[in-house]
């Protein structure tokens, strides 16, 4: 099974916001998931990340990949924990 940590969307239309999760690579954009580790909330000024990296660490530790966007969101948040 592959595993990915990707975004899933939720909020309102035209409101987004997104909870960072684990889940199986083959699942839907909003499907199930097998873990919430964080939240993105692109509406806010600036901009609000939370993302648990102990969680983070675990998971890419058993194979999971992050998206592209999860990436740079995951390296956003560890900057901003260092400043």
């Amino acid at each position: 099974m592959s595993v990915k940590i990707k975004l899933r969307r939720m909020g309102a239309k035209k409101k987004p916001f997104y909870r960072i999760v684990v889940a199986d690579a083959r699942t839907a954009r909003d499907g199930k998931c097998i873990e919430e580790i964080g939240y993105y909330n692109p509406l806010k000024n600036p901009v609000e990340i939370k993302i648990d990296s102990e969680k983070v660490k675990k998971w890419k530790a058993n194979g999971a990949q992050p998206t592209n966007k999860v990436r740079a969101l995951i390296n956003a948040s560890l900057q901003s924990e260092n400043k």
